[in-house]
C-alpha cells in the first residue's frame, strides 16, 4: 500500500475515533437537556460513524491495485462511499426537520443548558483537530471520499456553535423557540452540504473531464516537445486519487516505429514530473492525418511559445 493509500487509511480511522468519542458525550447531553438541537447533532454523530466505516472502506477498497478484473484500479469506490456519505447526510437533515418542526408546535424548552453547551464546545475541539488532518490528507492525495467526509465534519463545526447558540438563548435568553429554530437552520445546512458533496461525486462516476485549467498545464507541457505538432482527440477523467488521460499526437511521417516509441516515452516522462499520478495512453498519427470529426478533429497543442514556456 503506497503512501497515499496510508494517508486516507489513517483519515478514516481518525474519522471513525472522532465519531466514536462525540457519538457518547452528545448521547448524554441530549438526554440531559432534552434539546432538539443537540438531539439533531446527536443523530448526526450517529450517521457520521457509519458514514466513516464506509469511508474506510471505500479508500481500502480504492488503493486495491488493478486487476483482471478491474483493469483501470478501483479508484471508483471512493465516489461510491462519498454517495454513501451524502444519503446518509440527507437522511440525517430530515429527520432533523422533522423533530425541530414538532418541537417548535409544541412548544417545548430545554435542560441542563450548561452540560450541552460543555459538550458542543468540546466537540469542536475534537472535529478541528480531525478537519486539519483531513485537509492534510485531502491536499496529498486529493482523495474524493475523505474530502466529502471533511464537508460533514466542517457542518458540524457549525452544527455544534448552534446548538450552544440554541442552547444559551432558550436557557439565559427566554428565546422559547430558539432550540427548534436552530434545529431546522442545521437541517437546512446538512441538505446543502450534502448538495454540494453530491456533485463531485456524480462528476467521478460519470467520468467528467479534468477542469480547463488542469488541461491547460497538461498540454502547456506537451507542447514543450518540438517533435510533436499537434494534438488532438484528448479524453481525461479521474477515478479517486487516479488520474486518466489518452490523446492523439501528430509526428513525422518518415521517423521509424522505434524512433516514434522513443518520442512517447519522452512524452510520458516528461508529463509525470508535473503530473506523478496519470496514466497516459498516446496514439501517434504522421502529421496531418485526422480520422475524427467534430471537436475531437480540432488542434488544441498550445502553438504559442509563450504559452508553452
Amino acid at each position: 500500500m503506497n503512501r497515499g493509500a496510508n494517508l486516507n487509511r489513517s483519515a478514516a480511522m481518525a474519522s471513525i475515533a472522532v465519531a466514536a468519542i462525540l457519538l457518547g458525550l452528545k448521547a448524554w447531553a441530549a438526554w440531559a437537556t432534552g434539546s432538539t438541537a443537540m438531539l439533531g447533532s446527536l443523530a448526526d454523530t450517529t450517521l457520521d460513524l457509519v458514514a466513516s466505516v464506509a469511508t474506510l472502506a471505500g479508500v481500502w477498497i480504492a488503493s486495491q491495485p488493478a486487476d483482471e478484473q478491474h483493469r483501470f484500479g478501483h479508484g471508483k469506490a471512493e465516489a461510491i462511499a462519498a454517495l454513501f456519505q451524502i444519503v446518509l447526510i440527507s437522511i440525517s437533515a430530515i429527520g432533523i426537520a422533522a423533530r425541530a418542526a414538532e418541537q417548535l408546535l409544541a412548544g417545548a424548552r430545554t435542560e441542563a443548558a450548561a452540560q450541552g453547551i460543555g459538550v458542543s464546545l468540546a466537540a469542536m475541539v475534537v472535529t478541528l483537530a480531525l478537519i486539519l488532518w483531513q485537509r492534510h490528507v485531502i491536499r496529498r492525495t486529493g482523495s474524493l471520499a475523505i474530502a466529502t467526509d471533511n464537508v460533514h465534519y466542517e457542518s458540524d463545526l457549525l452544527l455544534n456553535l448552534s446548538v450552544i447558540l440554541a442552547l444559551t438563548l432558550d436557557q439565559y435568553a427566554g428565546f422559547a423557540g430558539a432550540d427548534p429554530i436552530f434545529g431546522l437552520g442545521i437541517a437546512g445546512w446538512l441538505g446543502w452540504g450534502a448538495w454540494r458533496a453530491s456533485r463531485a461525486a456524480i462528476e467521478q462516476l460519470m467520468d467528467r473531464e479534468w477542469p480547463e485549467e488542469k488541461k491547460q498545464r497538461f498540454l502547456a507541457l506537451l507542447a514543450r516537445n518540438p517533435e510533436i505538432t499537434g494534438v488532438h482527440d484528448l479524453r481525461t477523467r479521474t477515478s479517486g486519487n487516479q488520474d486518466f488521460v489518452q490523446f492523439h499526437v501528430w509526428v513525422d511521417p518518415n521517423i521509424t516505429v522505434r524512433e516514434a516509441h522513443r518520442v512517447m516515452d519522452d512524452i510520458e516522462i516528461r508529463l509525470r514530473r508535473e503530473f506523478p499520478d496519470v496514466e497516459i495512453l498516446i496514439h501517434p498519427d504522421p502529421n496531418g492525418l485526422i480520422d475524427e470529426r467534430g471537436r475531437a478533429a480540432e488542434d488544441i497543442l498550445p502553438h504559442d511559445p509563450a504559452t508553452a514556456r
